[in-house]
């Protein structure tokens, strides 16, 4: 079976929201009545100026990632001529198979489609799986753009040079 990543269909955003965080809620990154679970469910919302991505094998959403241009109400570090990207999530039984990577790759592609030169994203200090995934593409940690959005969760900073 093969997974593709394309942009999510109308009728795929709530579901692309579920997936997002199921992934967070498995991997213990917040309990489901944490204040950011409704942010991450919605997709929908994150669609109207960002681009929702998703991983889809046989119909099945599998993971999903917002792509944030310049001018997304969704960016939190990007500056102008970088991408950004946030929201990433893979179901929990789907993780290990390289989806999030794929997921990653993707947005390098728009960045690039775009004329971006750069992609930059923020990561929990505590996502340790995921770190190594942009270490391994190539991401370089900026902790000048570090930052605490609510105490206690701390997001560190990594950059992509596109050439």
């Amino acid at each position: 079976m093969t997974v593709t990543v394309r942009q999510a269909r109308p009728e795929e955003l709530a579901t692309a929201g579920e997936v997002v965080l199921e992934a967070y809620l498995a991997d213990g990154f917040l309990t489901p009545d944490d204040p950011y679970a409704d942010h991450l469910r919605d997709a929908p919302g994150r669609a109207r100026d960002s681009v929702v991505l998703v991983a889809v094998e046989d119909d099945e959403v599998l993971g999903s990632v917002t792509w944030c241009p310049v001018g997304s109400s969704h960016r939190e570090i990007g500056r102008d001529g970088e991408g950004e990207f946030r929201a990433l999530g893979v179901l929990p039984g789907a993780q290990g198979r390289g989806i999030g990577e794929r997921l990653v790759r993707a947005c390098v592609d728009l960045a690039r489609q775009e004329g971006y030169h750069a992609v930059v994203l923020s990561s929990g200090d505590w996502m340790r799986a995921a770190h190594r995934v942009y270490e391994r593409l190539g991401f370089e940690r900026i902790p000048e753009r570090d930052w605490t959005p609510v105490p206690g969760v701390n997001l560190l900073a990594y950059r992509l040079a596109l050439s």
